[in-house]
């Protein structure tokens, strides 16, 4: 990028505002997805969405690419900048402009943090579900952004079922507002709904409408342990089958039971081969019989302990076992790779199963952990990369877990989005027709490509014969590599 540009950006923005140090630009060159890494060429924080929208029509005029970036929690390299980028930092718009009581929604701006919401919300009565595992660091934009979900998806959904309303800067740099308060509203297009989980490729957003609920009057939380996968995936099938449909209904392997115990000290029986967390919430009375019920199927299926928390001390204590899950999973090897291939919930069981197969034919370590109530299963590899032939069976072995997720049915996503990472596997879940759709829509609202290029897929159509492998992906955008 010339000095020309940066000077133009610093017009927009003001000197202090565009950052081009190396120790200020390698800050921004990574997110939580290991392995990739490339520097940009400029950071910029803007202060407004005019701000914004000349900054998009100067990346027209001059050929850059723009990479919109909240907290940089993706774990698909969502937010890594190709050569030729500025990042364009939004987690310092941190105000939550309106909380309506009357409508039941908020105004906030991206940069708010999901866990922050949530607490200024519930002061009211209040609640707003979504609740990603990075919640205390995630920015509501990158929520969005991914449409993130969270342990509480089963029953409540995730991000996209509470998005009312963006205001949203487009890649050619107009201003546009989609959606509001209204409960309905089928006026053309449903813009919102092709903006979220769009990854930051079609949009900017600068202001998002939420909707909220009542806080839940009660909850239980309750932790079970089971001596096989499958008893444990039976429970799981016998509570949905009862018509209880959980606000958590989570579950964690045996390495990742090993792994939380040694970090967190819980007091949880390492020998378990599976550990379900589940809570239910609602009117008092309704929590009290579900509590019973999902009980009795536990031990019906042969739970081998099982908890009920007594407080809510007791219950962010039994929540703290499948929070930790990364965290403990990352203590094991300098490389931690966490991958969420989903499929529907009656085949949990069965990619459980088939996840551990895999591990043992590769020898590698997978510690598996997700939500088993909506089949978003979360396979963690234990590595090292400066190990190359051991992430060579890294690699073949995520290909196989997404080859057998997409033959059950299964995505290769179902919540950390596609980015750099998983954009070579797009085309097995997808035949060409469907990324045609998808490649027309980003041409049309962003016909000069500049918009977080690269991610999700590639304009151009692959040639023919075998998959990129992840080496040659980053390679094809190799520039100022870390």
């Amino acid at each position: 990028m010339d000095l020309r540009t940066i000077h133009r950006l610093e017009e927009i923005v003001g000197r202090e505002n565009v950052l081009t140090s190396i120790e200020n630009r390698i800050a921004y060159s990574y997110d939580a997805t290991p392995t990739f890494a490339s520097l940009p060429d400029a950071v910029v924080i803007p202060q407004t969405p005019e701000q914004i929208s000349q900054i998009l029509k100067l990346a027209n005029e001059d050929n850059f690419i723009v990479v919109p970036r909240g907290s940089g929690t993706s774990l698909s390299a969502g937010v890594v900048p190709l050569p030729n980028s500025i990042v364009l930092v939004m987690s310092r718009w941190r105000k939550i402009l309106e909380i309506d009581r009357e409508n039941l929604t908020a105004l906030v701006e991206p940069g708010v943090i999901t866990a922050h919401l949530h607490q200024e919300v519930e002061k009211y009565g209040l609640f707003y579900p979504p609740d990603p595992g990075s919640m205390t660091i995630s920015t509501i934009g990158g929520n969005v952004a991914e449409n993130a979900g969270g342990l509480r998806g089963l029953k409540y959904g995730v991000t996209k079922n509470y998005v009312l309303g963006l205001e949203v800067v487009l890649p050619t740099g107009e201003i546009i507002n989609v959606g509001g308060k209204n409960v309905k509203d089928v006026a053309g297009y449903n813009l919102k709904d092709v903006l979220i989980g769009s990854e930051g490729t079609l949009g900017v957003f600068t202001k998002i409408l939420l909707r909220l609920v009542p806080k839940p009057q009660s909850y239980k939380t309750i932790i079970a342990f089971f001596n096989s996968l499958g008893d444990a995936g039976k429970a799981v099938a016998d509570i949905i089958a009862s018509h209880i449909v959980p606000a958590t209904l989570e579950f964690l392997d045996n390495t990742t039971i090993r792994c939380v115990e040694d970090y967190a000290h819980l007091g949880l029986p390492v020998n378990a081969e599976a550990l379900l967390l589940i809570e239910v919430d609602g009117h008092p009375a309704q929590v009290e019989e579900e509590t019973q019920k999902v009980e009795k199927i536990c031990i019906q299926n042969r739970a081998t302990d099982y908890k009920i928390a007594k407080s809510e001390d007791e219950a962010l204590k039994l929540k703290t076992a499948r929070r930790a899950a990364f965290a403990a999973l990352a203590r094991v090897k300098p490389t931690t790779i966490l991958e969420d291939a989903t499929v529907p919930r009656s085949f949990v069981p069965e990619m459980v199963e088939k996840i551990q197969e895999i591990a043992k034919k590769y020898q590698i370590i997978i510690g598996n952990f997700g939500h088993a109530g909506d089949g978003n299963l979360h396979p963690t590899a234990l590595t090292d990369e400066r190990d190359k032939e051991e992430m060579k069976r890294v690699e073949l072995a995520f290909e196989e877990i997404f080859d057998y997720a997409i033959k059950l049915g299964g995505t290769i996503t179902g919540e950390h989005g596609v980015g750099l990472a998983k954009k070579r596997f797009l085309e097995k879940q997808f035949n060409n027709a469907a990324i045609d759709f998808m490649r027309n829509i980003k041409r049309v609202l962003d016909p000069n490509n500049i918009l977080n290029a690269g991610k999700i897929f590639d304009l151009k159509p692959r040639c023919e014969g075998r998959l990129p492998t992840a080496k040659e992906e980053i390679e094809k955008y190799k520039g100022l590599w870390i």
